[in-house]
Parts: structure tokens; sequence; C-alpha cells
């Protein structure tokens, strides 16, 4: 049985990419190369700029994920490190599919050589993932409440006011989660995990930086876009936060055909290959630049400890 589980996600990544890509073939049959070379070099070198102001922001963002986990583990650690861990758990689990457990392979690594127990590294992971979560749905409820109609992008049957509601359902979800903090709810278990309720303090931050990276993320796609046709930002964070979730959610690596499929749903009044060349730009700055440079961090800090252990044995 365990021989099969551990196939199991790699299989349903790789069926996910294979549907996908032939849905996408189909919505892009009619697409040159002309056409995305174009829409590319259409983009200005100003928003070229911002596109990278905004990865390197986004990515700062994703330490204060680690940094929050910290705090509430009551653990001190140097920002430095932190922030290169991170950025290397997030660089690689972006591209590498399954992105809890990849990215937990990178933490553990790492923080256990600073004295974090393996339980407190599960629970920190734990942490991380809820705080995009909670930042999610937090996200997701302001923009279903002030521009409901960006479901109808995706789904065009839905009854008047339903994306609405939806959206205040999840306002009220964050509220719980808030209320919960203010009156010290019980500690929360997964398995052999026990995670205590953060404190007001700890959700305050949690609230901030998870969005804060979302945008950030979805900003690399806004300047991407050509200002003709585009909807506005709040339409385009929308999208996003639907196809980067669905993304997430396929284990498929980098979320490959499964982002693009979605957003080209999302945005089917605009050219196909101006939404595709502002896809390519956000896989660009925000997969494979950090993922390559995710790979060199991985290198150095395994010689680094390989010359440890080789001069702690020597001693």
């Amino acid at each position: 049985m365990k021989s099969l589980s551990k196939y199991f996600w790699p299989v349903v990544g790789l069926l996910t990419i294979t549907l996908s890509a032939w849905l996408l073939f189909m919505e892009l049959r009619g697409l040159s190369v002309e056409d995305l070379a174009d829409s590319l070099g259409a983009i200005s070198f100003g928003n070229w700029l911002l596109c990278g102001l905004s990865t390197i922001l986004a990515y700062a963002a994703l330490a204060g994920y680690d940094r929050i986990a910290l705090a509430h583990l009551g653990k001190r650690i140097d920002w430095l490190f932190i922030t290169v861990c991170s950025f290397t758990a997030y660089a690689l689990s972006h591209n590498v599919g399954a992105s809890v457990f990849s990215g937990a392979v990178v933490r553990y690594r790492a923080y256990t050589s600073r004295g974090l127990t393996p339980t407190e590294v599960g629970i920190l992971v734990t942490f991380c993932s809820f705080t995009f979560v909670l930042g999610t749905i937090f996200l997701a409820g302001l923009v279903l409440v002030f521009r409901p109609d960006v479901a109808e992008r995706f789904v065009d049957i839905l009854p008047g006011g339903f994306s609405a509601s939806l959206g205040y359902l999840f306002l009220a979800l964050v509220g719980l989660y808030i209320v919960g903090s203010r009156l010290g709810f019980k500690p929360l278990k997964i398995g052999f995990l026990q995670i205590p309720y953060p404190k007001p303090g700890i959700v305050a931050r949690q609230l901030v930086i998870g969005p804060l990276e979302l945008i950030s993320a979805a900003t690399i796609i806004y300047f991407a876009l050509p200002a003709a046709g585009n909807p506005g930002f709040v339409v385009v964070l929308g999208i996003f936060l639907v196809s980067f979730s669905a993304a997430l959610i396929s284990h498929a690596p980098g979320g490959l055909g499964v982002l693009e499929l979605v957003f080209l749903t999302g945005l089917s009044d605009m050219p196909a290959a101006d939404v595709l060349a502002a896809l390519l730009v956000f896989r660009l700055f925000y997969l494979l630049i950090p993922f390559v440079m995710a790979l060199f961090v991985i290198l150095l800090f395994e010689l680094r400890e390989w010359r440890k252990r080789r001069h702690g044995s020597g001693a």
C-alpha cells in the first residue's frame, strides 16, 4: 500500500498536465509564435521593471510566512537565514509540485540545523500553509463582495447575488478565526501535531502578509498585460486566486498547463497571445529565475554542512 501511495500524487500531477495540455492546445491552436512574440515585445521596459519589483516584494512577503510561524513558535533565528530558507523552499516547491511536501524537505534540512525539532518544523510548515490559505480566503472574499462578476467569468449560470454571498461567507470565516484568537480557542490537532491557537498579534500579521504576497504575485501578470482590454487589477487578482489555487491543488509541477488554462478562461475577452505572454513573464520572474537561484543556494548549503561534518569528524 505504501509503495502505491508514494506514486499517487506524481500520477495525479502527470494526468493533470496531460489533460491541461490537450485543453490548452485546443484553446491556442490558432495562435502563432509571431503573435506571442509581438505580445512580449509590446511590454514596455518600465513594465518589465515593475514585474521584477513585484517579484521581489512577493518573495519578501513569503519570507514573512516563516517569520510569523517562528514568532508563533517563540523561536528566534537570524532574519537573513529565514529569508534565504523561505526563498529556497518556495522557489523549489512552486516548480516541483506537491508544494507542502517539497518545501517541507528544504525547511527540515535548514531549520533543524538551527535547533528546531522535527515537530516544530512540522508546525512551522503547517502554519505557513495556513497563512497562505487564510490570505487566499480573505482576498477571495473581498473580491467577490466588491466584484462578484469575477465568478461569472468561470461559471455564468450562478444565480444573482450568489457570488457576493459566497464572498461574505469567506469573510465571516476569517472573522471567526479572529474571534477564536481573541477568545483563545483550544489548540488544533492534526495527527501528531498540536498547534496552539495564534495570538491576536500573530493573526494580524497573517492578514497582512498573506494578502500582500498574493497581491504582489498577481501584480506581475497585471503589469505584463496590455492596457487595451485590461479588466482592471481587482479582476486580474480574482482570476489569479482561482488559477493559482487550481495549479497548487493539481500538484502539477509549476501548475504547468493548469495555470494557463484557467487564466485564459477567465480572460477570454482578451487576445490569447497577450494573456499567454503575461503568463510567460510570470513564469520567468516568479518560477524559473527563483528556481535556478534556489538550486545554487541548496548546493552551497549542503556543501557547507558537509564541511562542518568533515571538520567535526576530523576533530
